[in-house]
């Protein structure tokens, strides 16, 4: 199991907002199965199996191009624990632990 965190940023669009192509992101990994996601105000994190994580993030950098971008800069971070099951919810709770909550 594999948590990553994504960011796909189109460049050479015709406008400032990037929320139309988020959407196209998100679209897919709504579409992809085996996988969880969360959106954050500045990437998204996906955690499952790292083939079928791997697999979302490709088609999640192919969308701006379907859109219209003439170029897209994708940045990926992997978390990819062999040792025991990892979660995004489990990295939340073991922090919080830490602070008493």
């Amino acid at each position: 199991m594999a948590v990553a965190e994504v960011s796909v940023v189109p460049i050479g669009t015709n406008s400032a907002s990037l929320s139309e192509y988020v959407a196209g992101c998100v679209a897919v990994l709504k579409e992809a199965g085996g996988i969880t996601y969360q959106l954050t105000p500045m990437g998204t994190i996906i955690e499952g199996e790292l083939d079928r994580v791997l697999e979302a993030v490709r088609r999640m950098h192919e969308q701006p191009f379907e859109k219209g971008a003439q170029r897209v800069l994708t940045t990926l971070r992997i978390d990819d624990r062999r040792d025991k099951k990892l979660t995004m919810a489990g990295k939340v709770a073991a922090v919080e632990a830490r602070l008493g909550r």
